[in-house]
């Protein structure tokens, strides 16, 4: 069995990329063990690993060479910004570590960013903001990494109208765990070239290869923005008010739902207030224009909308520095709610059905006597239901209220994960809640990139 104080596998990855990028032993490789996952759910990580940092595709393509003739797992890692335990190993083996690989070039002509895999999401947006352009979506925290972001194809709370990472990416470099290198795609808006194994690599959580390189499409800047929130009296009649608006034409940049206990908890941990003193739940709209007019235009008919369906006095705020304080507390909820919590889940239903979802949700909470918080991106359906400690309490519990908000999201024709994957602590739900040929066929897939299993085993299926 391999074993990181192997010293002849530990030489030669160090001839590979220099023994100073090269750590080993107890105690030095803790910074490299652990994601975001909450502790209730997530694994303990195998401490008998070896971190290694490469700085090239050529030198990826090296440690899995090596890795591949030796059946010894590697576990890619990112920023560890991840919730489900994505990049943790849970076996002796390599974290292939590519913050080194960091970075961006933006190609103005093309509209393109040419990015490697450890630059980060706050490197992209700054290199294209220097050359006037812009990265539409915002998927999560500005520290994940472009590699890890496109591995789990991330969404975040601009999905509802610019997509998700899948849909700005034009090509990528990747190497497979034989350490083949492939290159699919590029600065191209069309490509019909065979089956689409890019679109495939993207969103498998790191198990059919390590992406080094991406090419990014970019779009002009929307210089004019308004960030309003929409108070309600109850969860339902916030979300029942999403399709509403979009029925209309509107196409806000984001449309976020959050509550205000967990709002509340969030401003108070940042030594900020919640501007908002009416309403239990509210809608966080964010619109975004080239045009300053129909800016205004676009505001007062969505403004109308809620009204009319229900909605108390409307904040809206128009300075930066008022937006960026709304939604830095909306940002941070995970952040305030998580040494309380068991779990977070990010149930997706289509759009239409987000509130008939939290209809269900409250059913769910009454039956347990337990308060379920709930905020996300309700304008693309996706929600996060958090599970939280109570006194007394088993696993057993835990799951079955798990299971259950589940089981309700797919009979409103909706998934169990929009934008955080499987990764390690979902797979027993992705068997239970998914037909056996789907996983059958995921497993032939894995098979044929990875016979050797190396390559994040443990990790989406088991």
């Amino acid at each position: 069995m391999w074993s990181s104080i192997d010293k002849t596998v530990v030489e030669e990855l160090s001839s590979i990329v220099g023994e100073d990028q090269v750590v080993f032993g107890v105690g030095r490789v803790e910074g490299y063990l652990l994601d975001e996952t909450p502790l209730p759910i997530r694994p303990e990580p195998c401490r008998d690993v070896v971190v290694v940092k490469p700085a090239s595709t050529e030198e990826v393509s090296a440690i899995l060479r090596l890795a591949y003739r030796s059946k010894i797992p590697v576990f890619p890692r990112g920023g560890g910004t991840g919730l489900v335990g994505g990049c943790i190993p849970t076996r002796s083996g390599i974290i292939l570590c590519l913050e080194r690989m960091n970075k961006v070039t933006v190609d103005v002509d093309n509209m393109m960013a040419e990015a490697e895999a450890g630059a980060t999401l706050h490197d992209l947006i700054e290199a294209a903001d220097r050359s006037d352009l812009f990265f539409p979506p915002h998927p999560g925290d500005e520290y994940a990494q472009i590699g890890g972001l496109i591995a789990c194809n991330a969404g975040g709370a601009r999905a509802v109208r610019t997509g998700v990472m899948r849909n700005y990416v034009r090509g990528i470099e990747a190497v497979l765990p034989t350490g083949d290198v492939l290159r699919l795609g590029g600065k191209l808006i069309k490509d019909n070239t065979g089956y689409d194994l890019m679109q495939l690599i993207i969103g498998s959580e790191g198990t059919l290869a390590i992406i080094t390189k991406a090419f990014i499409r970019l779009y002009p800047k929307l210089p004019f923005s308004i960030t309003m929130i929409i108070p309600f009296d109850s969860r339902s009649a916030a979300l029942k008010t999403v399709p509403r608006i979009l029925r209309t034409g509107i196409m806000p940049l984001a449309v976020e739902y959050v509550e205000r206990i967990p709002i509340e908890v969030s401003a108070a941990r940042l030594g900020l207030e919640w501007p908002c003193k009416e309403g239990e739940a509210f809608l966080i709209i964010i619109l975004a224009e080239q045009d300053e007019e129909y800016l205004y235009r676009v505001c007062e008919k969505l403004l109308d909308v809620c009204v009319e369906s229900g909605s108390l006095e409307p904040l809206v705020a128009e300075r930066r520095d008022e937006q960026d304080r709304i939604l830095r507390i909306r940002s941070e909820i995970y952040t305030a709610l998580k040494p309380s919590m068991v779990d977070i889940l990010d149930v997706t239903v289509p759009p239409a059905s987000i509130g008939l979802l939290m209809d269900k949700i409250d059913e769910i909470s009454r039956s347990y006597n337990t308060y379920l918080p709930a905020y996300g991106h309700a304008g693309d359906g996706n929600i996060h239901v958090h599970i939280m400690r109570e006194e007394g309490w088993d696993t057993a519990i835990y799951d079955e209220i798990r299971d259950k908000v589940y089981s309700v999201t797919l009979e409103l024709g909706g998934v169990i994960t929009g934008e955080h994957g499987i990764g390690f602590v979902r797979r027993r739900s992705l068997l239970r809640f998914s037909h056996p040929i789907y996983i059958d066929l995921m497993k032939k897939v894995k098979q044929i990139f990875d016979p050797n299993n190396i390559l994040n085993p443990d990790k989406l299926l088991p």
